[in-house]
């Protein structure tokens, strides 16, 4: 773990770095969030917690609208590689948060792809290159139960 020096900064953030977001939270699950560019403000709720006088969104929430929008934009390029053409397709990310055998918590996810014109062998071939551009994919690998469920014409 690198915690908190310049030095181990440096050795986190990618050689090229395209983008970096970055959120303040107040408050932890029960809090708030917001961009430092002001563009993301979001009361933060606990699942348990969630309701009519409860309203806001989670942590899993928001890593789900992350990943799912990272994966259908990796999507679309992998499809023009691929020569693939998927028509509209949509992601839908479940993200489940539990606890390991340890006691440990931890994130499982399910990522549906669905391109309903597409003829499923040739969405599979496109979803297994996204799966490889993917940021979100590349960073969960190996760390983070992933299922990723096709669904094209068939």
């Amino acid at each position: 773990m690198n915690v908190g020096t310049p030095a181990s900064e440096a050795k986190v953030v990618p050689a090229n770095t395209v983008y970096t977001a970055k959120v303040e939270v107040s408050g932890g699950r029960g809090g708030s969030a917001r961009s430092l560019t002001g563009s993301l403000r979001v009361d933060l709720t606990r699942p348990a917690q969630r309701g009519p006088d409860a309203p806001g969104t989670d942590p899993e929430e928001l890593f789900a609208a992350g990943y799912a929008a990272c994966f259908d934009s990796a999507l679309a390029v992998a499809a023009r590689q691929a020569g693939v053409k998927p028509g509209p397709t949509t992601v839908t990310a479940s993200v489940s948060l539990g606890q390991t055998d340890d006691g440990r918590y931890a994130i499982a996810v399910v990522l549906d792809v669905s391109a309903p014109q597409c003829p499923q062998a040739d969405l599979e071939r496109a979803v297994e290159l996204a799966d490889r551009m993917c940021p979100y994919s590349n960073a969960l690998r190996g760390n983070t139960a992933v299922a990723i469920r096709v669904n094209g014409h068939r």
